[in-house]
């Protein structure tokens, strides 16, 4: 039988090779031979794979990303001269308000103006039926000239008399009766005219005038009502201007006083608070007690309201603009952050990293507000995206124009 040796290693046929091999052990099958290649390669390929994974692993990793700055608004700390303010609750009331009644009797008539109408001083309202108050009118007036024809026979007689008496055709108590009787003549004809100004003013009761300019209430009697002297028919209320009235406590009355020696107090009224409007007008009067019980004295400023968009008996804020004060820090108050331990603003720093600076805030100026201690003027403070940041964060400041400081003006 023949042998044959190879070198170490594994043939096509798929036989270790380098060792004795039997004559019988070779496979002449196509199926066999197709098995022996696929072993063949797998062989070849595990021999390979170490290799190409030390190639890949030997190759450099990238390095990390570095964390960009966070771009957040910034607006300056700035130093400005600042209105310094009271402010108190108070509510308000009408310049004046009347009750409109009735001054004659009679069938009231169809309204010149709806209710809640806005009129002006004089404008017509409401009348009451004039009818019988025209004929009172024309009675007087002919009782009038009755007497007023007596009154000049009886002014003829009377010279008549005078004449007779001196040649002694006519007795003295004669005379003296036809003077009796022009006097009582005149005196009824002086009754008539005041009887016919009474008429008059009757007649001129019947027509209810505006008697200044003001808003009208809900009206109270309806048309053909009969109604009475004293009978309420409406109210008119003057709106411009209009009265704020509040309660300051007795400590605060030196230092007011002592403003209003100096000048007379600007007075700002305050309604809203998402958008509050503003109103302005002066303190005009300060009572002469304090109440025993509250220790609060009353005042009343007087406030210009030309579109009478403030009624009465609303509740405002009232601020006494007392003095300036210069050298204020302002920051926005969209600036301002909150936690347990206060209120707080972050800065940017050195290397534009942030701050927490907790701060002690003041009055509020329209969207700025004062801040008594924490920061320095010219300092950037965060407006926008407080929620992204932290201190100790690095951030790319922005300019934020909508954060432009100007003068408060209290707004």
């Amino acid at each position: 039988m023949n042998m044959h040796y190879r070198a170490p290693g594994i043939s096509p046929s798929g036989a270790q090779v380098g060792v004795p091999a039997r004559a019988d052990a070779t496979l002449p099958t196509t199926g066999g031979r197709v098995m022996r290649w696929c072993l063949w390669f797998a062989a070849t390929f595990a021999l390979a794979a170490p290799l190409t994974l030390n190639v890949r692993g030997s190759a450099a990793a990238p390095p990390p990303l570095a964390h960009a700055a966070i771009p957040v608004p910034v607006a300056p700390v700035v130093q400005q001269t600042v209105p310094v303010y009271l402010e108190y609750i108070g509510t308000t009331t009408a310049y004046r308000q009347v009750t409109l009644e009735a001054q004659v009797t009679g069938y009231f008539m169809k309204p010149a103006v709806p209710d809640g109408a806005d009129v002006k001083e004089g404008q017509l309202l409401y009348e009451v039926d004039p009818s019988t108050y025209h004929a009172a009118l024309d009675q007087a007036a002919a009782q009038a000239q009755r007497d007023a024809a007596a009154l000049e026979y009886a002014k003829a007689n009377r010279h008549r008399n005078l004449l007779m008496s001196k040649t002694g055709d006519t007795s003295i108590d004669a005379f003296q009766l036809a003077t009796s009787t022009q006097y009582q003549d005149q005196a009824a004809l002086a009754a008539d005219q005041a009887a016919i100004e009474m008429a008059k003013i009757n007649l001129d009761h019947t027509v209810i005038r505006a008697p200044f300019a003001g808003r009208l209430s809900y009206r109270l009697v309806d048309q053909g009502a009969l109604i009475n002297p004293g009978t309420p028919i409406n109210t008119l209320a003057e709106l411009n201007p209009i009265y704020a009235t509040f309660n300051p406590p007795d400590a605060d009355l030196p230092e007011i006083e002592a403003a209003q020696a100096k000048s007379p107090i600007p007075v700002e009224v305050l309604t809203g608070e998402d958008k509050p409007r503003l109103y302005r007008g002066q303190l005009t009067f300060l009572d002469n007690t304090v109440g025993p019980t509250t220790g609060t004295i009353t005042m009343r400023g007087t406030i210009a309201n030309p579109d009478r968009t403030l009624m009465p008996g609303q509740f405002v804020r009232v601020r006494l603009h007392i003095a300036d004060r210069p050298g204020t820090l302002l920051v926005p108050q969209a600036a301002v952050g909150s936690s347990q331990l206060g209120k707080y603003l972050y800065v940017v720093g050195k290397g534009n990293a942030i701050e927490q600076r907790f701060v002690t805030l003041g009055s509020v100026y329209g969207e700025m507000v004062a801040v008594a201690s924490g920061v320095n003027e010219g300092q950037l403070v965060v407006t926008g995206n407080l929620l992204k940041i932290a201190p100790g964060a690095v951030v790319a400041p922005v300019a934020s124009p909508q954060h432009a400081t100007s003068p408060p003006s209290g707004k």
